[in-house]
């Protein structure tokens, strides 16, 4: 289904949201949001993305990102949500897992339903990029990501959450990610 959401201009601040179909708590383990962590990197050093924000929930990824000209950020986004479906399904097809025949009924039943796919579905389609072109714009979306673990109940203070970007903005510390900071 077509979506009036695009990627605009690699160079301006894209707002992107990643969330697993039927928004299930999927990446609840540190074991899958270090595999996200670790594609991530994989695309700063080797696709041009530059994260200026981000945040991995339970069930969804937020970043505020943008791109050098030769990468496009819809291509990058593509063959990221690609790779970390992929190792996340491998990851979760364990029985370490406890949630295993669960979820992998679940993405079996989505990948069923998307001729896109052959046999599972991890991530919903689309991303929503919205691009960001005001400085407001900029700030309130960079807050409203550091602020969702806290929304949640999961810290504190955004600085707090080891998955975010909060402690490159409100401390002098580095995260897991390098990140362009913004504001």
């Amino acid at each position: 289904m077509p979506t009036r959401y695009r990627f605009g201009e690699n160079h301006a601040p894209h707002f992107v949201t990643c969330s697993v179909i039927n928004w299930i708590d999927a990446l609840s383990r540190s074991q899958y949001k270090d595999i996200i962590v670790n594609s991530l990197k994989y695309c700063i050093s080797n696709k041009g993305l530059v994260i200026h924000a981000w945040v991995i929930m339970n069930n969804h990824l937020h970043m505020v990102i943008t791109s050098d000209e030769e990468h496009p950020l819809a291509d990058i986004i593509r063959d990221f949500k690609k790779h970390t479906a992929k190792q996340l399904i491998k990851e979760i097809d364990t029985p370490n897992e406890s949630r295993r025949s669960w979820m992998m009924w679940l993405f079996a039943s989505a990948g069923k339903q998307n001729p896109n796919n052959e046999h599972y579905q991890f991530w919903q389609q689309d991303n929503h990029p919205q691009m960001l072109t005001t400085g407001t714009e900029i700030t309130q979306n960079i807050t409203y990501i550091h602020e969702n673990p806290v929304r949640a109940g999961i810290v504190y203070s955004p600085e707090c959450y080891i998955y975010s970007s909060g402690i490159d903005y409100y401390t002098q510390q580095k995260g897991l990610l390098p990140v362009e900071v913004l504001i």
